[in-house]
């Protein structure tokens, strides 16, 4: 669990370098920006549409039964800003896997993995496919599970499709610079747990408002932390 809290708090402290103001704020701006304006044609379609998969009436009265009438009264509102937070997320997270993913590897390599030998293992085809699957795959599970939000798990369902999508997203790119073929097949298969594990972590900081606006730099830079430290300790272990 070591390597896994210690990923987390070097991506903490690489969000202060002046030089992820720009990598961390851009594809969040974009992503929101092009939510919003989607958001500005399609609100009220997407209000019907959301009412004939959400239980609303259930959620409803039960809102309405706990005294807690001003949110009864805004529950499509409030669905709707739950969807627009989460597709803005998602949209980031894609944005920053695809295109600022090698900048946030070189700064991490440099720093803390300098000798750590580049074997250019990875594939730009094999990144799209990656990313297109995970985003695929994880849309699949969020509408799914949308009438399980507002049950008795509702909270869990949303974040293991999170947990999903971080591992599976960032694990690739992280490692497709520096690690060859055989290291990408051999890491893939071991330490699932805890690669999972750091995807919920991450996964859990997109539900936290003002925290969630870094949450997509945040889990690329952990991953990337993760992974290397992952990749340089196999490479040791091989020489040993």
């Amino acid at each position: 669990m070591s390597g896994l809290f210690s990923a987390l708090s070097r991506a903490s402290a690489n969000l202060l370098n002046p030089r992820m103001l720009w990598l961390w704020s851009w594809p969040m701006l974009v992503s929101a920006i092009f939510w919003w304006l989607i958001g500005m044609f399609f609100w009220t379609p997407l209000s019907g549409w959301v009412l004939t998969v959400i239980p609303a009436d259930t959620l409803q009265n039960w809102l309405e039964s706990s005294r807690l009438q001003v949110i009864a009264d805004s529950v499509e509102s409030i669905i709707n800003v739950i969807i627009f937070v989460t597709l803005a997320i998602t949209t980031s997270l894609v944005i920053t896997a695809l295109v600022t993913m090698p900048a946030l590897v070189n700064f991490v390599a440099k720093r803390y993995y300098p000798d750590l030998a580049r074997m250019q293992g990875g594939t730009i085809t094999g990144s799209l496919r990656n990313v297109i699957s995970a985003i695929t795959i994880f849309f699949i599970l969020w509408i799914i599970t949308i009438p399980l939000w507002f049950t008795g798990i509702g909270l869990l369902a949303p974040l293991l499709a999170a947990a999903y999508l971080n591992q599976r997203l960032f694990f690739y790119d992280a490692l497709s610079e520096h690690a060859n073929s055989s290291e990408l097949d051999k890491l893939s298969s071991i330490d699932r747990s805890m690669r999972w594990s750091l995807g919920f972590l991450t996964g859990l900081l997109q539900f936290i408002p003002f925290l969630n606006f870094f949450a997509p730099t945040l889990t690329a830079l952990a991953f990337t932390h993760f992974e290397l430290g992952r990749l340089a300790k196999l490479r040791h272990t091989a020489a040993a």
